[in-house]
């Protein structure tokens, strides 16, 4: 034994302290998260625990430190006494602890403080100091947008994922560079650094400045959290997007607790794909406008409410009869757009499907955030394919899209056929460095001809006059959309005794000069008190299309100051002829109102007395007109 711990001494000598002695990683701090005005939205917090290896500090050092530390120690915690904390110390150093615990998750300034304290301001090799550093992830705005922010979770397995824009631009951007340092094993899973400085710093992640406004935000959520809770649903989203430029002001995604409350689940906005009802009823008519096979003034027989198309039928709310495809729109008739796609396209559905492609219906977003769902819709050949596919299709079943999907082609409408992508970032910053901006991207130039879109604009503005969404109109505020009513999970045998619904409403506004679209989708409201898209999802597209232009700041640009009025000019005239004819001669002020009197005269170096009985027009002056006036003279003047 002796020859071989000879031989291979340095060997194991070298494989102990690689056991005993290891870089740590420190990790670096995440970069914070911005809304579009500079407000914080997330940030990393640093926090500390602090203990003492009670083993390290000298005999002479421990004696004599003990009881100012103690005290220190006991003023901080404001409630034990420093008798409590000598003991706990000195059991500490007789019990060769190495890794006791006197502070934990503290904050940075009470972090400061512990390193003044007596003994610990000595450091780690005299003092025995040993800090652990961690970084909690805070969000200012509490639940509001937290799921498109961002979080972290770590499962069971210590797996760590990262959710919206943390998680979309954390590898990137946000993450920084950890640094490392040298830690000494003093006991099972107890590492204690070995130097008062890291090896190598880390480096904090990049910022990120978002597109949204915390204003339209707050407003967003709390209307749609206000009607999750009136209507008791499973869950709901909604979503304002900028028309012009594709920017999120606000993206609001609240899912139901066991204990009835509501908070940021999922993002159903970006991920969850599903039949999206009457608010694709637009998309099918306009392909068939566009496609010159119907006009808006096209009669269709829509009969008394119910039609079969292959077998199945198809069911109005009520009988509508012969109406133009404009207003089989308006009232959200499935009849009506069912007969208008199956006449138009049975024969040839992929010319139908083809325009919906043409569109970016069946293709995913592209949109930075983790986890966009996948539209489907189906074509001949399919499993999902049938005749009755295409009908179907024309009222928003048998397919599946994305709010964030229907949010983007009524946007496009919105702003005058230009298809432009949801975009949740505008910057990413290193202090006041700019390190990469993002741009507006544009998907698809001109979706459709400006008669089409014109015919659309008008529709969807009749759907809120004169429609479906009619108990949304307001004579003072101009809002164009589509409601939308889905039946959900209808192929269940317990459907006709619980029947769900997905209730929607999209759109933009103000109708004529769009500055927001937006999409409400409210899944599972209570039927008893009402599962219509105008009653359920409207309220809330209303609620905060007002909202943002009543309590939202907006920059109006005045393109003049100059206002015409004809007596206001003529006395002005008045005015300035007689103060370039008379200079020292008495003028006729009569007439003249009596602060445009009372300048011209003062002007000319006398004094004047008014009596005035109520009025603003001069009606006599004590010096008669053409009298050559004195300095100081009094002139009285009488007003009525």
């Amino acid at each position: 034994m002796l020859s071989i711990q000879l031989i291979n001494g340095d060997k194991y000598i070298a494989l102990a302290e690689e056991r005993i002695i290891q870089p740590k990683v420190i990790p670096a701090n995440r970069g914070n998260v911005y809304s579009a005005d500079g407000s914080l939205l997330a940030t990393s917090i640093p926090k500390y625990d602090i203990r003492i290896d009670a083993l390290t500090p000298s005999n002479k050092n421990f004696k004599e430190l003990i009881k100012p530390l103690s005290d220190a120690l006991s003023k901080y915690s404001g409630n034990k006494p420093s008798s409590y904390y000598q003991k706990e110390l000195a059991k500490a150093r007789e019990n060769r602890n190495r890794y006791f615990l006197l502070a934990r998750n503290i904050g940075y300034s009470d972090y400061i403080k512990f390193r003044e304290f007596p003994l610990l301001k000595l450091g780690a090799y005299r003092g025995g100091l040993i800090v652990e550093q961690k970084v909690k992830r805070e969000h200012p705005l509490g639940e509001v947008a937290q799921r498109t922010i961002g979080y972290e979770r770590t499962d069971d397995k210590g797996n760590i994922t990262r959710a919206g824009i943390d998680g979309a631009f954390g590898m990137d951007y946000l993450k920084g560079v950890d640094g490392k340092r040298l830690k000494q094993k003093i006991g099972k899973d107890k590492w204690k650094p070995i130097l008062d400085y890291d090896q190598v710093e880390p480096k904090d992640g990049f910022d990120v400045y978002t597109t949204i406004d915390v204003n339209v935000q707050d407003i967003a959520h709390h209307a749609l959290l206000e009607q999750l809770e009136l209507y008791e649903a499973e869950h709901g989203t909604v979503v304002v997007m900028e028309v012009e430029t594709g920017e999120i002001k606000a993206i609001s995604n609240l899912g139901k607790t066991k204990s009835g409350h509501y908070y940021e689940k999922r993002n159903y906005a970006v991920y969850e794909a599903h039949e999206p009802g009457s608010t694709f009823k637009l998309m099918a008519l306009m392909a068939a406008i566009e496609d010159k096979k119907v006009d808006t003034s096209d009669v269709i027989d829509t009969g008394n409410g119910y039609k079969v198309f292959y077998g199945k039928g198809i069911k109005d709310s009520h009988g509508n009869g012969k109406i133009s495809a404009a207003r089989a729109l308006e009232v959200s008739s499935n009849i009506g757009l069912a007969t208008i796609i199956d006449d138009a396209y049975a024969k040839k559905p992929k010319r139908f499907l083809d325009m919906l492609s043409s569109w970016n219906l069946d293709k995913k977003l592209g949109v930075s955030i983790k986890g966009e769902g996948a539209p489907m819709i189906p074509r001949p050949g399919e499993a999902k394919w049938s005749k009755n596919a295409l009908p179907s299709i024309a009222y928003g079943y048998n397919l599946k899209i994305t709010p964030l999907q229907t949010l983007t082609f009524y946007n496009a409408v919105a702003n005058n056929g230009v298809m432009v992508k949801p975009r949740f970032i505008r910057e990413v910053k290193e202090f006041d460095k700019s390190i990469e901006t993002f741009e507006k991207e544009i998907i698809n130039k001109k979706i459709c001809s400006d008669a089409t879109l014109n015919a659309a604009k008008v529709m969807l503005k009749n759907v809120v006059v004169r429609g479906t969404g009619q108990s949304l109109y307001s004579d003072y505020f101009s809002m164009s959309g589509k409601t939308g009513t889905v039946r959900v999970e209808y192929w269940k045998k317990d459907w006709a005794d619980n029947p769900r619904y997905i209730s929607s409403f999209a759109g933009y506004f103000p109708s004529d000069k769009p500055k927001f679209s937006c999409i409400v989708i409210i899944h599972k409201p209570t039927v008893k008190k009402g599962f219509y898209g105008a009653d359920v999802a409207g309220p809330v597209f209303k609620k905060i299309a007002q909202k943002i232009f009543t309590d939202t700041p907006l920059i109006d640009q005045v393109t003049s100051l100059e206002v015409k009025n004809a007596s206001a000019e003529k006395e002005f005239e008045d005015y300035y002829n007689i103060a370039n004819t008379y200079k020292t001669i008495m003028p006729d002020v009569i007439g003249l109102p009596i602060m445009d009197a009372l300048a011209l005269l003062e002007n000319m170096n006398v004094k004047v007395t008014v009596k005035c009985k109520g009025g603003g027009t001069v009606k006599s002056q004590s010096v008669n007109k053409d009298t050559k006036l004195k300095n100081n003279q009094i002139i009285l003047l009488e007003a009525s």
